[in-house]
Order: structure tokens, then C-alpha cells, then sequence
């Protein structure tokens, strides 16, 4: 490895892409591959491991979704550049991964050019989002944030509620309690959320909670030392 190359962990859950990814950029010699990672858990592990300058992250993962993991590595490495690539550009997304702070985005039918391109322009400070989402990007800059809608507008405050608390973690019981209303309400609302967003289960609900960055902020804390 050179000196000055750019050090990158490649996080995805499918090992053809992370093989296929390593194999591109090795072939530059200015970059890097330090380490892969298969979840958002493994990606926090390997950035506080190896200290990349850059991490290209997928989104749609098990364990810990990319949007959660971008938030997570940045709170606790700020220096390193995330780039979400994945296969999704609708607005939720985009905007999720913008808010979680990555630095770029990118389709993953992006070639090869675009990807490096990409590694070296994060690392010199600029924000990049390719061809396929740039417009999606422009849109949302554009929208003033009173207009802007909250994710899911298919769903009712209080179902967004709940579903916000179902992304953190939450039972019906601690739902309950959090919101001041009764289990069986809780229960009912689950059961809309599950037919409006279009999953079988609470385990799918929560995925696209968090991938619409909700059920961060509800996390609950721990008890600080008195």
C-alpha cells in the first residue's frame, strides 16, 4: 500500500459485491481496500479498527441498517467520509443518508470511473451524488423545510409515533408507557403500520423505520451515575 493512497472499508451484505468492489479499487494504486464488512455493526467495527479515510456503505443490511451505521461512525470517527451506494433513490432514502451525514450517494449500477471519482472527491472535501440521485438531491434542497413532508405520510402522527419506537427497539408495553396510551392501542396501530407500509412483520417495520432515519432519537438512555 503507498503511503499517501486512500484508505477505504467497503461495507455490504452480499460478499459478490464487497469481492466485486475490493477488486475494483485495488486496481488503483492511490486507493486502498483496509477492510469490508458485511452489517452496519461490522462497519463500525472495522472504521474504528482500520481508521479509513472513506466508507462506502450500502444501506439495506441486517443487524444495523447503513443509514444507523453512518450516523454511528461519524458521531465517533467525524474525520471519515461515508458514501452511500445502494440500490434505492427514492427521496426518503437519499434524504436519510444526507441526514445521517454522508458526504455522497451513489446508485450501484454507478461504473467503476464514478465510484473512484467519487473516493477522491470526498476525501478533498467536496459532496457527491451521481447522475441517478442528483435531481432527487436538488429537490429536496429546494423545498423549503417547513413544506417538507415527514417520512411515511402515509401514516398518521400517532402511527408515525409508534413507528418511531418500534424502529428504536420498543415493545408494545414500553410503547405504551412512552406515549400514554393503552397496549391495545398500541397493538392496533401496529397492525395498520405493518398494512400501510406493506411488511409481514415488526421486524420489517423497524428496518424501514431506521432506514428512514427514525427510532434514533428514541433510543432509550441509561441511567447516568448520581
Amino acid at each position: 500500500m503507498r503511503v499517501n493512497a486512500i484508505r477505504v472499508v467497503v461495507v455490504d451484505d452480499h460478499a459478490v459485491v464487497r469481492d466485486g468492489l475490493r477488486a475494483l479499487l485495488t486496481t488503483h494504486e492511490h486507493i486502498a481496500v483496509v477492510g469490508v464488512a458485511a452489517d452496519g455493526l461490522q462497519a463500525i467495527q472495522a472504521t474504528h479498527e482500520y481508521q479509513p479515510d472513506v466508507v462506502l456503505m450500502d444501506l439495506g443490511m441486517p443487524q444495523m441498517g447503513g443509514v444507523e451505521a453512518t450516523r454511528r461512525i461519524l458521531s465517533l470517527h467525524p474525520t471519515t467520509h461515508v458514501i452511500a451506494l445502494t440500490m434505492s433513490d427514492d427521496d426518503t432514502t437519499v434524504l436519510a443518508a444526507i441526514r445521517a451525514g454522508a458526504r455522497g450517494y451513489l446508485l450501484k449500477d454507478a461504473d467503476g470511473d464514478e465510484i473512484v471519482a467519487a473516493i477522491r472527491a470526498v476525501t478533498a472535501g467536496q459532496a457527491i451524488f451521481g447522475p441517478g440521485v442528483a435531481a432527487t438531491v436538488l429537490d429536496l434542497l429546494h423545498i423549503p423545510p417547513a413544506h417538507q413532508q415527514p417520512p411515511f405520510p402515509q401514516l398518521s402522527n400517532r402511527e408515525r409515533q409508534v413507528l418511531d419506537l418500534i424502529g428504536a427497539g420498543l415493545g408494545n408495553q414500553s410503547i405504551s408507557q412512552r406515549l400514554g396510551i393503552s397496549v391495545k392501542t398500541v397493538a392496533n396501530a401496529v397492525s395498520t403500520i405493518l398494512v400501510k407500509l406493506g411488511v409481514t412483520d415488526r421486524a420489517g417495520a423497524a428496518a424501514k423505520a431506521r432506514a428512514a432515519g427514525l427510532g434514533v432519537d428514541s433510543q432509550p438512555q441509561p441511567d447516568r451515575p448520581r
